[in-house]
């Protein structure tokens, strides 16, 4: 039986607004998302066995836990498989802890493989309910594409996106995202407006703020001399951390601009991991 593959491709938060609280004790938020042309590879095969096997290997497979997305996507849509049963690898070129929404893409990615392969058969609701049951940012990842995430839980994709380059720089650390969230001490209004057109560009874009960046910094110190460090960058557009860190993310305009910082960054942290990355 040959092996399946697709790409399981990263996210960046260019904007993170933390609105409130939730009774369910979950955070309110509103994010404008972009994806970028960086990806896991997920390899699927059916097999004959009694249980499906998961793998992860790769840079970033260390210390996966056993009960992951992948996982628990599959306990979730078991009974809709009819018994067949599923080999599938994980090739992580994503870092965990890096606020890029890796394993929840993952579980995305694989949700629509069954869908398009016509092994699961699902309404919208059906695919939210799944969704939120693995993590909040799947449902994101169900359509690669630049959207905004309001905070009633509507997602808005966006067809007028702007393409940016992007220099990804994240020391030899992760942040936890229930760490950083947990504090959270002060709460910000919406940018977006549901019922209003958002024009997006360049300026509109350097003036978005990652809320998370405050308890992010106070825990973690480097963090914050990164992007200072980054925004003294020549042709820099604008930096800000992604989602709960610890992955720092400045942008250009111009993939040679973007070039000449990396060369500069990968000197000053040799021994972090910096990319250079582009929205797709």
């Amino acid at each position: 039986m040959k092996y399946y593959k697709i790409k399981s491709y990263a996210k960046i938060n260019i904007s993170l607004k933390i609105l409130g609280k939730l009774k369910s004790k979950f955070h309110k938020i509103e994010s404008l998302f972009y994806f970028i042309n960086l990806y896991d590879e997920i390899f699927i095969k059916k097999i004959n066995d009694k249980n499906h096997k998961i793998i992860f290997y790769g840079k970033f497979s260390k210390g996966i836990s056993k009960n992951n997305t992948i996982s628990n996507l599959l306990k979730i849509i078991e009974h809709k498989l009819c018994g067949q049963k599923y080999l599938i690898k994980i090739n992580k070129k994503i870092p965990q802890k890096s606020g890029m929404g890796g394993g929840s893409m993952n579980a995305s990615s694989l949700l629509k493989f069954f869908i398009k392969k016509k092994k699961l058969s699902l309404n919208s609701k059906e695919i939210i309910k799944i969704s939120s049951k693995i993590g909040s940012d799947v449902k994101i990842g169900m359509q690669k594409k630049a959207s905004i995430l309001y905070g009633n839980g509507n997602i808005k994709y966006l067809n007028n996106k702007i393409k940016l380059y992007t220099l990804l720089v994240r020391p030899n650390f992760g942040c936890s995202t229930k760490t950083i969230y947990s504090n959270v001490k002060y709460f910000s209004k919406p940018v977006f407006n549901i019922k209003k057109r958002i024009k997006i560009n360049y300026k509109f874009l350097s003036n978005l703020k990652n809320d998370l960046e405050e308890p992010s910094f106070r825990k973690y110190p480097l963090l914050k001399k990164i992007k200072i460090f980054m925004e003294k960058l020549e042709n820099i557009l604008f930096v800000n951390m992604t989602g709960s860190g610890s992955t720092i993310v400045g942008y250009f305009i111009t993939k040679k601009t973007a070039l000449n910082a990396f060369k500069i960054i990968n000197k000053k942290y040799k021994n972090y991991w910096c990319i250079l990355s582009k929205t797709i």
